[in-house]
């Protein structure tokens, strides 16, 4: 049986487009109070913007403290904030590879820390870490990319031991390619090239990966923890 979850305070990293924007706009239509962080821009209607870089830990703990003064205690967090920086393993610079790290894993990292200390206190928390089919099938020219989004795997994994028994979940969504700007950019041959390989035939949409996140964050996934749940039309099948 459903439980009602409207009024549970959700924070989205990255909420102000793209996939983020999706999840923040589909954990509004559901009735939570949505928090989105943001460096520039504005999340969707019906939310609350804070300004934070997740590679900053002090900055991450202001806009916890701003979302907490305003809407409550952050029972859900959404790790979704990433970049990209794209190149092949002999061109990759230090830079390349550590600040692609620092974001995506890292930021994971400072935001799942400081949320976890409220999740403790109220024994109750839905963790749900924003993956990429990447992660386990591999990209060439994003070593950088395909490992910090791997390693998220990991990350859900020794959550769940550590605070599984405190009413907390960990998961991981693993998107494959959806319409956003970013797939937009692609010439048509490489989009129709791309979805040879996807055995849906087609990209996915922001709202199918944001359904899949709003789902974990219910009462009827409660029981589901450490689990990698593709949206990606069968692309990684078997990893």
């Amino acid at each position: 049986m459903s439980t009602d979850n409207s009024g549970r305070v959700v924070l989205v990293t990255g909420g102000n487009r793209g996939i983020g924007r999706a999840i923040a706009e589909r954990f509004v239509r559901e009735g939570y109070r949505v928090a989105v962080t943001a460096r520039s821009g504005e999340g969707p209607d019906g939310t609350l913007t804070v300004r934070a870089d997740v590679t900053d830990s002090a900055a991450i703990d202001a806009a916890f403290t701003e979302v907490e003064q305003q809407l409550g205690p952050i029972e859900i967090v959404v790790a979704n904030a990433g970049i990209t920086k794209d190149t092949l393993l002999l061109r990759m610079s230090e830079d390349d590879f550590d600040s692609v790290v620092a974001t995506n894993l890292g930021g994971s990292f400072r935001v799942v820390k400081r949320a976890s200390k409220g999740m403790l206190k109220a024994r109750f928390g839905r963790v749900i870490l924003i993956s990429s089919v990447v992660g386990l099938l591999g990209s060439a020219g994003q070593i950088n990319y395909s490992s910090s989004k791997s390693a998220l795997v990991g990350f859900a994994r020794s959550l769940t031991r550590e605070l599984g028994a405190r009413g907390i979940t960990a998961n991981v969504v693993a998107p494959g390619f959806i319409e956003t700007d970013m797939t937009a950019e692609l010439s048509e041959e490489l989009q129709a090239e791309y979805r040879k390989s996807i055995p849906a035939g087609r990209y996915g949409s922001p709202d199918e990966v944001a359904a899949a996140v709003t789902w974990l964050a219910s009462d009827d996934a409660a029981y589901i923890s450490g689990a990698v749940i593709p949206v990606d039309g069968g692309l990684g099948m078997g990893h």
